[in-house]
């Protein structure tokens, strides 16, 4: 661990617990601060809270008071959820204390080399390629971030052997100041988020302060298709490692004639690729312009190329039942994603979608919608979807309660040879408390099916 004294006597708040606040509560205690941990469940519904009051932590429960900032803060560690208009986090800005994500910690402490990844979507199965391709390649990798453990409890065992790739979201980079990676990767961006960040440009700028830190030293991996992208990347400091599906980037990933390029090594054919569909060839790209460029070899990318078949909750293959196919897709989060996912088959798909109204209309869907069979929907936006697939011009539309009611249902619309496929286009805060329950939700049902 990198500079073990950097955090010794200062007074820290930690806003939020949750999964990054308790680590984060953990780590600064352990390197001598002192910690003040403030969370808005009540104490009694909160072990957590309760464990960190055992090792001596300060710990306020139950309310954000505005008290807490009359003691000595020397900076503020915030939960990324919590939206930066909380009026905690707004005093704190306003008298010059510094807010940052558990993230930056993590930044501080490493020893080794982080490989960052931010995008609206794709984020996660580029980074569960980019470590599995970085294994067998020298220095280990460690997976962090959203898609595993806490980045900071990585970064404290860490070493220069090894690679972090970590996985980082919108929330987690606008906490950021010295944030430092040694790879920044921008997949894409997207109409996402705007209840958090308020317009798509206050998005973009949170996520480009992945880029915000690098030297000419490091490198920036973009998608020189979005245009979006290319243009938070103009100013950046580094070696510029572009990724397209459409145009020949010699400096980086590329397809050309059916066979997908690294600079100017072949690397693989598009046909010995397992991974279904234009957006997961998209993160392939991406995941081979970081791994190249952190050393991996090349047999290691064409292995994990060849047997790798997706990520948990990310058009994740179930089960066949009576010759229907069943995806849990709960990851998608965003009407993009869910375009994604559906323009990845091509036998005709029962579409299972629904969830968290962000305010958001899903105009955006009907040319997507326009290629499904029927749409089964649920949730707080079910009305917003089914006016959605009327104007898309689909025959069957369902509405149920939930996830577990909607897949009886769309068994029994389908046909043998039919795709059913949750991909939700929402959040699933209405009902579940995050896209994982959901999509345990849905495979349970799937299950119950069998029986049934």
């Amino acid at each position: 661990m990198r500079n073990e004294q950097q955090f010794k006597n200062q007074h820290v708040l930690v806003l939020g617990l949750a999964k990054s606040g308790e680590a984060a509560s953990r780590l600064l205690y352990r390197l001598g601060a002192h910690v003040t941990v403030n969370d808005s469940k009540p104490m009694e519904e909160n072990p957590q809270a309760r464990d960190l009051e055992t090792l001596g932590i300060k710990v306020v429960c139950g309310a954000h008071p505005l008290t807490l900032l009359d003691e000595p803060v020397d900076f503020i560690v915030k939960n990324p959820g919590i939206p930066y208009t909380n009026p905690l986090v707004a005093e704190a800005l306003k008298r010059g204390i510094s807010v940052v994500t558990e993230v930056e910690l993590a930044s501080k402490i490493s020893e080794a080399d982080m490989v960052a990844i931010t995008g609206s979507n794709g984020k996660t199965t580029t980074t569960t390629l980019i470590v599995e391709m970085l294994k067998n390649s020298g220095k280990e990798p460690l997976v962090a971030g959203n898609i595993g453990t806490v980045a900071c409890e990585v970064a404290e065992k860490a070493t220069d052997q090894n690679i972090i790739v970590t996985e980082v979201s919108s929330f987690q980079l606008q906490g950021t100041e010295k944030f430092h990676p040694k790879v920044a990767v921008l997949l894409n961006l997207f109409d996402a988020h705007l209840d958090y960040h308020g317009t798509k440009e206050s998005y973009g700028h949170a996520k480009a302060k992945i880029f915000a830190n690098l030297t000419e030293e490091d490198f920036y991996v973009v998608n020189v298709d979005d245009d979006f992208v290319v243009k938070l990347a103009e100013e950046v400091k580094g070696i510029k490692v572009p990724f397209s599906t459409t145009q020949e980037v010699v400096e980086g990933a590329y397809v050309k004639e059916s066979t997908v390029y690294f600079k100017t090594e072949r690397i693989i054919d598009r046909s010995d690729i397992t991974l279904p569909g234009k957006h997961n060839l998209e993160n392939i790209l991406a995941a081979i312009a970081a791994a190249k460029t952190m050393g991996a070899r090349t047999e290691q990318i064409v292995k994990v190329l060849k047997t790798f078949t997706g990520v948990e909750h990310r058009v994740q293959y179930v089960k066949t039942i009576e010759d229907r196919k069943f995806y849990n897709d709960s990851k998608a989060t965003n009407i993009l994603a869910a375009q994604a996912a559906v323009s990845a088959f091509s036998e005709p798909v029962i579409l299972l979608a629904g969830g968290l109204d962000r305010g958001n209309s899903f105009d955006a869907f009907i040319p997507s919608l326009q290629k499904v069979k029927a749409v089964v929907t649920f949730g707080e936006t079910k009305e917003k979807i089914m006016a959605a697939a009327k104007e898309a011009g689909v025959d069957v539309i369902k509405p149920v309660l939930n996830v577990e009611e909607a897949v009886p249902v769309a068994f029994d619309l389908s046909v043998a040879g039919d795709i059913i496929l949750l991909s939700p286009a929402c959040a699933s805060w209405d009902q579940y408390k995050t896209f994982e329950q959901r999509g345990e939700k849905f495979i349970h049902a799937v299950e119950q099916l069998i029986q049934r």
